[in-house]
């Protein structure tokens, strides 16, 4: 094994849930809720085809400010996850890897600035070689372009990259880009199908780097 490539939310850091309660909590303020089955869809990726405003609209037969509900959800959001700590086994595995000689990257269908701004600020950047996001893309996962960039950039062949991941889209991704994955679900996508995934744990705390590298030599 050559390199490891993370996913960045739901998988180093559980932004997840956090977004789903911070959008679950305005609808329950007007009186309806957001089905998690709906919001499954969009994980992992970016969305095209659901609106959560206008799905709130739809729910509760009213008009809504778009700029206002945005405004007070993503304060909501950041909020709560200010708190939030790595999740478990995540850095460990970095820095046992990055130690080793293995090459790092991140793949992540959000933008640049969040991003890069959050592993700067949990000190976790100077680990990664290569960090792709939206910004350097034109189709974001499950198309496996953030993994074939960010692949290009680490010089690694797929054969030998394995990607962490915590959504059906991401895994479709890394599977199509010719690495193996490992999945390691989240209290949001615990319920998806991660059958194509050549490993599920529940934290990548119950992983050490040699039982990785065993992966790719299977």
């Amino acid at each position: 094994m050559q390199a490891i490539i993370f996913d960045f939310d739901g998988t180093i850091l559980d932004t997840e849930r956090h977004e789903y309660e911070s959008w679950q909590a305005i609808y329950q303020q007007h009186n309806a809720t957001l089905p998690l089955e709906r919001w499954l869809h969009q994980v992992g990726t970016v969305a095209t085809d659901f609106d959560p405003y206008r799905l709130l609209e739809e729910l509760t037969k009213r008009t809504f400010d778009p700029a206002a509900i945005r405004s007070e959800r993503r304060q909501r959001f950041l909020t709560s996850l200010d708190q939030e700590a790595l999740r478990p086994g995540v850095q460990t595995l970095i820095e046992t890897a990055y130690h080793a000689g293995v090459r790092l990257g991140v793949a992540s269908s959000g933008t640049r600035e969040w991003v890069e701004g959050h592993l700067a600020a949990r000190d976790l950047r100077h680990y990664f070689q290569a960090v792709r996001t939206s910004a350097d893309v034109v189709r974001v996962k499950p198309d496996p372009e953030l993994y074939l960039s960010t692949l290009a950039s680490l010089g690694v062949d797929p054969a030998q990259a394995i990607a962490i991941e915590d959504s059906h889209h991401g895994m479709i991704a890394a599977k199509r880009a010719g690495m193996r994955c490992v999945v390691v679900p989240n209290t949001i996508t615990q319920g998806m199908d991660f059958r194509e995934a050549d490993l599920v744990v529940q934290s990548l705390a119950e992983l050490t780097l040699p039982e990785l590298l065993r992966i790719i030599d299977n």
